[in-house]
């Protein structure tokens, strides 16, 4: 089992991923109102948080990744700290962010550590706050069709099935747990067409209430 460390140092093309930028504004799209500070959960070098201020400059985000080299990168105008660290053991203190966000992280989590992280984001949010995650879609029609999966990605540990996903997090305390898709296809469908499968990915979206 790799460490955390060097399994994402195999991710050489995360930040080239032409999604991103569309990705953090389906984030913006369901940021709740009068939001202030924002976790951004495996930010890698910032370009997720990049796109989250340039829509509100009045936003103070914090980025959590595992790769000490990609914080001393980060954008300083879009975020106002780097931290070091895994999300298994968030170094933060309690109730500290109105939104936590994940881009298509937790399936580099190993299956172990998903409810630790999402026990660990619950804890720093505050009461009232929110969680958004994507993920890909292991139900997606067209993995299906080529007789792909989404652990074909070796920098891909886990998958999540949005079933599963929305009682883990309902477990660990989330309340208004809300599934959509993203991906390429939302283009095209938006993120609200009822057949989740033909996405490649899903946001779900969770509150501490």
């Amino acid at each position: 089992m790799l460490k955390y460390e060097e399994l994402n140092l195999q991710q050489v093309v995360s930040e080239r991923d032409p999604f991103t930028e569309e990705r953090y504004r389906q984030f913006y799209h369901f940021l709740p109102a009068n939001v202030r500070t924002v976790l951004d959960i495996g930010c890698n070098t910032g370009k997720g948080g990049q796109v989250l201020k340039s829509l509100n400059q009045s936003l103070q985000i914090s980025g959590l990744d595992c790769v000490k080299d990609r914080l001393e990168r980060l954008p300083s105008q879009a975020y106002q700290e780097g931290i070091h660290g895994l999300s298994t053991n968030i170094p933060c203190g309690d109730r500290t962010f109105d939104v936590v966000v994940a881009g298509e992280f937790i399936e580099h989590l190993y299956p172990i550590d998903v409810d630790k992280t999402l026990a660990e984001v619950f804890r720093v949010l505050k009461i009232g706050g929110r969680f958004l995650l994507t993920t890909p879609n292991p139900l997606d029609i067209k993995k299906k069709i080529r007789g792909e999966s989404v652990l074909d990605d070796e920098s891909h540990v886990s998958q999540h099935f949005h079933d599963a996903l929305k009682w883990k997090l309902k477990m660990i305390g989330f309340s208004r747990i809300k599934v959509y898709g993203s991906g390429k296809v939302s283009r095209y469908l938006g993120y609200y067409f009822p057949l989740l499968h033909v996405y490649g990915s899903y946001l779900a979206m969770g509150d501490k209430k």
